[in-house]
C-alpha cells in the first residue's frame, strides 16, 4: 500500500522520500516516483511537512505518535490504531499540535458511493457484502479490521447518527483469528446496517444495497455501477448509472494535501477513524465471545 500511496502523492507534490525497512524495496519505489530512500522514518524529521503511514496496523500508533510529536500532518491507513487508547492518544496529540490527522478509509472517495449519497438523503437500511481471497497482507488483524471496517465506515457515513446496538457472529477458517464475520448495527435514529465480510472467498465482491422510503439503490463499488429502483404513479422505475474511471486513492491523497495546505477539514478525520475502530473492535469482541460459547 505504501507504494501505491507514494505514486499518488508524487503526482500532487514533491515527494521527499520513501521509508521502508527493506532498503531495496524503498529504492525500487523512488526509482519510479523520485525522492530519497530511507530505512528509518526518523530520518525524515525536519525535512517534511506531512507523511502517509502505511505500515502493518500494529505499528501505526508508535510511528504516528512520533511523527505527530514532530508536528507532521498525517494520513494513516485504516484502521487508525489497534486499540481505542492508542487512537485516543493520536487524536489528542494531533489536536494539541494543530495538525491534520486523516484516516485512510478510501471507500469514502469511491465515485459510486459519493454518487449514491447525493440521491439517498433519508436512508433507513444498508446491506453490505465485502468478499476477498486470502492474502498474507493484512493477516496481522482479523477480517473485521481488515475488510469489514470499510463498510462500518460507510454505514456511519450513511446513518448520520451514533451506533446504539451491535450484534455479530463469525468464524475462523484459514487463520487462528476471524476470517468470516457478519454484523448488525442499529443507530440512534433507527438506521440499521447489516454487514458481511470474508477473506476466504474465491471472488472479490464489494456491494452495497441502500434503502429509504421512496428509493432503493444497488451499488457495485468495484465496477462503479448503480441501479436505482423507485416508484412513480404506481409504476416501478429503474435507472442505471455507471461511475467508472475514478481513482479513490488519488482523490484521498488530494484531499489530504488540500487539508494540509488550506488548514481545512478532511472527510474522515482521526475522531471518525476512532469511532469506526470502536465499532470494529466491538464486532470482533462479540464474535470471539460467541466462538468461545459454542466451541
Amino acid at each position: 500500500m505504501g507504494r501505491y500511496h507514494a505514486e499518488k502523492l508524487a503526482r500532487l507534490k514533491k515527494l521527499a522520500g520513501v521509508v521502508d525497512a527493506d532498503a531495496a524495496r524503498a529504492r525500487a519505489v523512488i526509482d519510479k516516483v523520485g525522492g530519497t530512500a530511507f530505512s528509518d522514518y526518523r530520518e525524515l524529521f525536519g525535512k517534511v511537512d506531512a507523511a502517509i503511514i502505511a505500515v502493518p496496523t500494529d505499528r501505526h500508533h508508535a510511528i504516528a505518535r512520533e511523527c505527530l510529536e514532530q508536528g507532521l500532518h498525517l494520513l494513516i491507513e485504516k484502521p487508525i490504531a489497534t486499540t481505542l487508547a492508542e487512537a485516543d492518544e493520536l487524536v489528542a496529540l494531533a489536536e494539541k499540535k494543530r495538525v491534520v490527522l486523516q484516516t485512510g478509509h478510501v471507500e469514502r472517495y469511491n465515485r459510486a458511493f459519493r454518487a449514491l449519497t447525493q440521491r439517498m438523503d433519508r436512508p433507513v437500511f444498508v446491506e453490505a457484502e465485502r468478499l476477498a481471497a486470502f492474502k498474507q497482507r493484512g493477516a496481522e488483524v482479523d477480517v473485521v479490521l481488515d475488510l469489514m471496517i470499510h463498510d462500518l465506515d460507510l454505514a456511519c457515513a450513511l446513518a448520520h447518527a451514533e451506533p446504539t446496538n451491535v450484534s455479530a457472529c463469525g468464524f475462523r477458517v484459514l487463520t487462528k483469528d476471524i476470517d468470516i464475520a457478519n454484523a448488525r448495527i442499529e443507530f440512534a435514529n433507527g438506521f440499521v446496517a447489516n454487514l458481511s465480510a470474508s477473506r476466504v472467498s474465491q471472488a472479490a465482491v464489494r456491494k452495497l444495497r441502500v434503502f429509504q422510503q421512496d428509493l432503493y439503490v444497488s451499488a457495485d463499488l468495484q465496477t462503479g455501477k448503480l441501479r436505482y429502483v423507485g416508484q412513480r404513479d404506481g409504476a416501478i422505475e429503474v435507472k442505471d448509472e455507471t461511475h467508472e474511471g475514478g481513482d479513490a486513492l488519488a482523490d484521498q491523497a488530494a484531499a489530504f494535501v488540500c487539508a494540509v495546505e488550506n488548514h481545512s477539514l478532511v472527510p474522515v478525520d482521526g475522531r471518525q477513524g476512532r469511532r469506526v475502530l470502536d465499532l470494529a473492535l466491538t464486532v470482533g469482541r462479540l464474535v470471539r465471545e460467541r466462538l468461545e460459547q459454542f466451541k
